[in-house]
């Protein structure tokens, strides 16, 4: 018992800071909305913007360690192309099936991402986790304003169809993220993966619905505000604590970033939230606590080189 508990102080502290960068990831959704310009012009600028900060810590973390061998490098920029599609395909189906919708599809990651570890690292997911799961995603449903007409669109059909896409690309994105991160320098491996993410939206975007490359000084001033606030804090934080968490505790805390963008969207484009959108908060703020409280995670194998859970990398 005394030995569970310290396990679990020992991964409060990650969990805690992965919880707050979560929070920050959801300041994202509503300064792209202000923004008001294409999936790709979006994409692209939130990951250029944000490298110059990101080479600055990358490069301290290089001074007191080695820097990334080339499967490393590798593995990143996979992740990197994962993102950009996640961030494509969710910009473009909050506009033909709607915020709501989109938003509950693209946080199935909260099952995608253990069944990744379960499958390709051998990661054992607790029956308590699974229990909650449906409950999170209930609070997400109710929290995106589904079930007071959230899911209204151009186009459902494919709306639906690049929230899938977008669903799966941020699942293996999580789980690259986390995966490579182990390594002891998750600061230089998420910056390969913002640069991979704004090479491939510049491709992406150029070939579908096209990029703005001066899209203005109000375009710019908000994805400034994207870039800091969502991709080197928030993400950041992501990326340096997922690797000390148990897949299934990361994907759950994930979860709270829906929660944060209602709170946001309140303060700052003054939308009243419901009654059910408010209920939708508590349910997936009491999934992402209880589901990961106190939980030890058996594991039937490991990724080469990966720590466990708990344990800082050195």
């Amino acid at each position: 018992m005394v030995g569970e508990r310290q396990s679990f102080g020992h991964r409060s502290g990650p969990a805690v800071r992965l919880g707050v960068g979560a929070l920050f990831v959801s300041v994202s959704s509503v300064l792209i909305d202000l923004a008001r310009t294409t999936p790709g012009t979006a994409s692209f600028y939130r990951c250029v913007l944000s490298l110059p900060l990101l080479a600055v810590v990358a490069a301290l973390e290089r001074r007191r360690h080695r820097s990334l061998d080339r499967n490393q490098i590798l593995l990143a920029l996979l992740a990197g192309v994962f993102f950009a599609g996640d961030m494509l395909f969710w910009t473009r189906a909050i506009e033909e099936v709607g915020a709501g919708l989109s938003t509950v599809v693209v946080n199935v990651q909260v099952v995608g991402v253990p069944l990744l570890a379960w499958a390709i690292d051998g990661e054992t997911v607790p029956r308590r986790f699974v229990a909650w799961v449906p409950v999170m995603l209930l609070g997400v449903a109710l929290t995106a304003g589904l079930v007071d007409g959230g899911a209204a669109g151009t186009n459902p059909v494919s709306g639906t169809i690049h929230a899938v896409l977008a669903a799966a690309c941020y699942s293996v994105f999580l789980y690259l993220l986390r995966r490579n991160g182990a390594n002891g320098r998750p600061v230089q491996n998420y910056f390969v993966v913002i640069a991979s993410a704004g090479v491939a939206s510049l491709i992406g975007g150029a070939l579908w619905h096209g990029v703005d490359l001066t899209p203005g000084l109000r375009v710019i001033g908000w994805l400034i505000g994207v870039a800091v606030a969502g991709t080197v804090v928030g993400w950041l934080l992501v990326a340096t604590n997922s690797p000390l968490l148990p897949s299934h505790v990361g994907a759950a805390l994930l979860m709270l970033t829906p929660v944060g963008a209602l709170v946001l969207s309140a303060v700052v484009l003054h939308e009243r939230p419901t009654v059910l959108q408010l209920i939708g908060s508590v349910l997936i703020v009491a999934g992402a606590y209880f589901s990961g409280n106190r939980l030890r995670v058996r594991r039937t194998g490991r990724a080469r080189g990966r720590p466990r859970p708990g344990r800082r990398c050195p």
